[in-house]
């Protein structure tokens, strides 16, 4: 069985690609080749900033012949059907034939389709491959039509087995297929031949070039590591940069610079985005001052002074770039210590959301809904709301604006500067958090109040104006948003009833609309209308009571609510948005609580219990019921619940009332009875003081002690008898059973 080798040979690749095209050259080329009828004992891929290279092993020479058996019309039927079906089938009519069917006989049509040789097959998907290769960016050169990432230099495609390499006859727009390819650019710029894939990374290597990405991931890691410890230094962690720089080299050279002195004084945060997002460098920290103090630069080449030359020359670079980063920090340090007003004011001209107001319309909002949410999170309602007013000002920063990934971070030192508490400015950095399922939550007071106040206000107000992500669309990463409330209320076990959260954070949207009609003497009745989805008359005619109102903040608010409530009702939505926010809060849990091996079934049912928009109480709820249903006992018991409710059901439905109460242990015939209405008169007592007490484990212990009475009495008494006194007592008594298990959640809901 030959083996196959493949390598696309181009100008540089971007970094950033080279992981999916991978990916996808070796899920296009062996799809393909198994599509045709070829298999293979493995593959892999491999990339370099000039080349994509895949082998495949132990690839058979040739596809299977095959027989494919096709049914036609019948003999006798008209001649023209006859004509087609061997234009299909490419058949002469003595090559068919004639077999009984059910209707009479029919011709059957035997097609054989020869096996092809590999080669051929590899030709044609390689073209195939190349032609439609999925690039999120590519470009075409020249005057051909072919479209690659970058120029497509040549293509080596070679099958070798015992008896040797054979080139795999292949032309795409002049580029012929070949066993050449060539080493690094400058260090082994000459072309060599190939024999096979260990010839080829043999053969790169002395060319100096390194195939494996992670190879070259894991020779930067080790020399920068080398080089720090050499030094007394530590190298800051970052993958993300890591991958990056081994698609930018094919044979990694580190080399370790110093940072000049008149730098050092900026912030570590500020050094090491300047250096990562310019010029590529990692970042090296002196433990002993807790400064970043040096920096390691990946060269592509190896040179006679030891990199010297090229550490010179990016040693200048880097002192340009923070040059301006000094001249930002220093001029936003001065706008900090007076107060940051110039900011404030700045962010009435930034928009936020045409529909939403400006950026200082939402910290408005956020400030206000930061002092509510205060003393649920056990923070300080003055500077909860302080944090908030601060927290996005450093958005109209120079630096902010230069790096726009350390807003919140230059926020807490921009508060410090202007002499704020430490709270307040830590809550500055942190209440963008958390942003994915991995980042780090908040849990200090402060900056978990102003944290959720962010959240709730992005969530409310898109959802005022219908900006609800649908599918795979959320354009304004509100999934990620609701996450983040989740995160933060079940990490710091925050006990807050959602729905009044999310009402407060609603109502306020509808009242900045309001007051924004009413303060800029607006006379668009339609548009502010459409907005809050009332009729223009109705605004109208609230105008002149609101606008004198307006005199005294405290009555405006007062008025602008009572209206805002008028309005809400007169749209016949007082709890659409509030109701619609929590399913999708809902939801979101459900996703977040997969992940920790909670069935989608399980939280239903506890979300279909009272206290649902208390996240804590529910996962608390969920996270017990998960552990009852993982025994036996617990899995039994469902299915007697189950049982009990769908028998009631059928007999309320049947006789039109609802049997909830009057069961009575003098008509139980059965020891089987009896023993249940013991069992229940023990159980129900317990499950109540303990759900009370929200001891979820001891109501869960209490209820699962009902399986084996539930059992025997259901083994051995049918509840439908024909005496009527004993049939409705023993529903009444099925009742009980069904309110039981609803103290705990909707059994029903629960598969299986």
């Amino acid at each position: 069985m030959p083996d196959l080798l493949i390598e696309l040979f181009s100008e540089e690749i971007p970094a950033r690609m080279q992981a999916r095209a991978r990916d996808d050259l070796k899920r296009l080329i062996t799809d393909g080749l198994v599509e045709a009828g070829l298999t293979y004992a493995s593959a892999g891929a491999f990339s370099t900033p000039r080349r994509l290279t895949l082998t495949v092993e132990g690839l058979t020479d040739h596809s299977p012949t095959t027989r494919e058996e096709r049914k036609g019309p019948r003999t006798d039927a008209p001649e023209k059907a006859l004509e087609g079906f061997l234009r299909s089938t490419g058949l002469t009519r003595e090559q068919l034939e004639a077999r009984d069917d059910k209707k009479g006989q029919v011709w059957f049509a035997t097609i054989t389709h020869p096996g092809r040789p590999a080669a051929e097959i590899v030709a044609e998907v390689l073209e195939a491959t190349i032609r439609n290769f999925p690039w999120p960016k590519s470009m075409r050169w020249g005057a051909g039509n072919l479209r690659w990432v970058r120029p497509l230099h040549s293509i080596l495609c070679i099958l070798s087995d015992e008896a040797g390499a054979q080139v795999v006859p292949l032309n795409i727009d002049g580029i012929e297929a070949g066993n050449r390819t060539r080493g690094h650019r400058f260090m082994a710029p000459d072309a060599f031949a190939v024999t096979g894939f260990e010839d080829y990374a043999t053969k790169l290597r002395r060319a100096t070039v390194m195939l494996d990405a992670d190879e070259r991931a894991s020779e930067i890691r080790s020399q920068a590591e080398n080089l720090a410890f050499a030094r007394g230094w530590q190298i800051v962690p970052d993958e993300g940069l890591l991958a990056e720089v081994a698609g930018l080299v094919e044979w990694p050279v580190p080399l370790m610079g110093v940072i000049e002195a008149r730098f050092l004084s900026l912030p570590p945060e500020v050094l090491q985005t300047s250096m990562k997002e310019h010029q590529k460098f990692f970042s090296a920290l002196n433990p002993s001052t807790g400064r970043i103090e040096g920096f390691v630069t990946v060269a592509n080449i190896e040179t006679l002074d030891d990199g010297a030359t090229i550490l010179s020359g990016n040693q200048r670079v880097l002192a340009a770039r923070l040059s301006d980063a000094a001249f930002f920090w220093e001029n936003d340090l001065r706008e900090a210590k007076a107060g940051m007003a110039t900011w404030a004011e700045g962010l009435k001209s930034v928009t936020f959301h045409n529909k939403l107001g400006s950026q200082a319309d939402r910290i408005d909002r956020i400030a206000a809904l930061s002092r509510e949410i205060a003393p649920l999170v056990g923070a300080d309602p003055d500077q909860a709301e302080r944090a908030a007013r601060l927290a996005k000002l450093d958005l109209r920063s120079a630096m902010v604006g230069e790096f726009p990934e350390l807003q919140g971070t230059m926020g807490r030192y921009y508060a410090l500067e202007a002499g704020e508490p430490a709270a307040v400015a830590d809550a500055a950095r942190d209440h963008y958090k958390p942003l994915g399922p991995s980042d780090e939550v908040p849990t200090a007071p402060v900056s978990v109040a102003v944290a959720l106040a962010d959240k709730i206000d992005t969530l409310t107000g898109f959802w005022v104006i219908g900006e609800k992500p649908t599918g795979s669309k959320d354009p304004f990463a509100l999934r990620r948003a609701a996450l983040g409330v989740i995160r933060l209320l079940l990490t710091g076990s925050i006990r807050a009833k959602l729905t009044s959260v999310i009402g407060d954070g609603t109502r306020r949207h509808y009242s900045q609309e309001l007051h924004r009609f009413l303060r800029e003497d607006r006379e668009d009745s339609e548009a502010a209308a459409a907005w809050l989805g009332v009729e223009p008359e109705i605004l109208r005619t609230h105008r002149t009571e609101l606008r004198a109102s307006m005199m005294l903040q405290q009555e405006r608010d007062k008025k602008s609510r009572e209206l805002i409530e008028s309005l809400r009702l007169q749209r016949n939505a007082p709890v659409t948005d509030e109701q619609t926010l929590l399913s999708f809060l809902h939801d979101r849990l459900k996703v977040h609580l997969r992940e920790q091996g909670i069935r989608h079934d399980i939280i239903d049912a506890v979300l279909a219990q009272e206290g649902n928009d208390d996240l804590v109480r529910v996962v608390a709820r969920a996270t017990a019921l998960n552990g009852m249903l993982a025994t036996e006992d617990g899995r039994n018991l469902t299915q007697g619940l189950k049982r009990a409710s769908n028998i009631l059901a059928q007999a309320e439905e049947k006789d039109g009332v609802e049997y909830s109460f009057g069961a009575d242990p003098k008509f139980a015939e059965t020891d089987e009875e009896r023993g249940l209405f013991t069992a229940l008169d023990t159980a129900e007592p317990k499950i109540k003081a303990a759900m009370a007490a929200e001891d979820y484990p001891a109501a869960m212990t209490a209820i699962a002690a009902l399986r084996a009475p539930i059992d025997a009495f259901f083994e051995a008494v049918q509840v439908n008898t024909d005496n009527q006194i004993v049939r409705r007592n023993r529903l009444n008594l099925l009742s009980r059973i069904r309110e039981a298990g609803r103290q705990i959640a909707d059994f029903g809901s629960i598969e299986g």
